[in-house]
């Protein structure tokens, strides 16, 4: 091999190594990102599964409510049809 073969090989091979380190080195940061979306995705889905909860409970006190109503409605009916009273006076 002559000295400029030598030389193309050795620039390829320093060529290829370096942007293998710089490729390699740039996933390394990565990391530190990854771990801050993780972190936020916690806390979204911890929000969620409170906002669940409030939606649930929510439902219960609204359907608590819709029985109380039905309860109250028969005997609202039952004032409504009755005879008016008249005055005395």
């Amino acid at each position: 091999m002559s000295l400029t073969k030598q030389n193309l090989a050795m620039a390829r091979t320093l060529g290829v190594a370096l942007v293998a380190a710089l490729t390699l080195g740039g996933c390394a940061t990565y990391t530190d990102e990854f771990a801050t979306i993780n972190s936020r995705l916690d806390q979204l889905d911890s929000k969620v599964q409170g906002a669940a909860q409030s939606a649930e409970s929510a439902n219960q006190s609204a359907q608590q409510a819709n029985q109380r109503l039905d309860q109250i409605e028969g005997r609202v009916q039952q004032l409504e049809a009755a005879p008016r009273r008249v005055p005395r006076g």
